[in-house]
């Protein structure tokens, strides 16, 4: 009975110690996450670092490291790899209409915005994108896998299939101006529509997860859509990863 009692008094004890540290790493994260809403750190303010943090509220690095990383897979904190970790910037309206542009987008917002080209090669068309662009499978297109910034932050990273040779030397185009639609018009496509978008909620590959400067357990928008010119012929099929928690996305069905 003695053995018993000693037994339940350890596991008890142990208990109340795994609580007591549980309640500390939620207690530090409410409190950051109240700080952060009255604005003592700012968007876009680097927090102190962990160890100044442990000291503040008088704890191990390691009970902050998990307060941080609630916080971050909240949306409302961004580690950078050796550099630290951010309050998020901002959350950004996007809207996704008939004519979705973009640099429009960010004007619409008050943002400074561009899409910068990562790298641009010619591919054979797998059969979704061929049957996107309604040209044979195989066929030859240009792929540009673009990330679109605003204010110097990632908003969303995309693969854009455009079909060959209809858009040879597109890609030092969009290089030079930072916008698409530019660089249909210097082919001849002074206007363009979107045919249809799909929206899909998933988790982010490494690759998706690195451009947009998010940790891989955070969720992103996949944005699969089709443009046309104004004939109806396919121009553009794209796939669009946009940062689930700096953005918003509207549908417009009223242009």
């Amino acid at each position: 009975m003695t053995a018993i009692t000693a037994f339940n008094s350890s596991t008890s004890a142990s208990l109340s110690a795994t609580a007591t540290r549980a309640s500390f790493w939620t207690r530090i994260a409410a409190e950051l996450a109240e700080s952060i809403a009255r604005g003592v750190y700012p968007p876009g303010q680097r927090l102190p670092s962990e160890h100044a943090l442990a000291e503040q509220f008088g704890v191990n690095r390691h009970t902050i490291r998990r307060s941080l990383a609630s916080l971050c897979s909240q949306g409302l904190l961004r580690a950078a790899q050796g550099s630290g970790t951010y309050v998020e910037e901002f959350a950004v309206d996007l809207v996704l209409a008939k004519r979705t542009r973009h640099h429009q987008n960010m004007v619409h917002a008050g943002l400074r915005g561009a899409l910068r080209v990562l790298d641009a090669k010619n591919v054979r068309a797998t059969a979704t994108q061929a049957r996107a662009l309604r040209v044979p499978a195989r066929s030859a297109v240009l792929c540009l896998r673009v990330l679109g910034e605003a204010e110097g932050q990632p908003l969303n990273f995309s693969e854009r299939y455009f079909p060959l040779p209809r858009f040879d030397g597109l890609e030092e185009v969009v290089r030079e101006t930072g916008s698409i639609t530019a660089g249909f018009a210097a082919h001849d496509v002074k206007d363009y529509t979107r045919l249809e978008s799909r929206i899909t909620a998933q988790m982010p590959d490494a690759i998706v997860a690195a451009h947009l400067r998010q940790t891989a357990s955070r969720p992103v928008l996949l944005v699969e859509s089709v443009n046309v010119d104004p004939l109806g012929v396919p121009i553009e099929y794209a796939l669009a990863w946009f940062a689930g928690d700096r953005v918003t996305l509207t549908v417009a069905h009223d242009e």
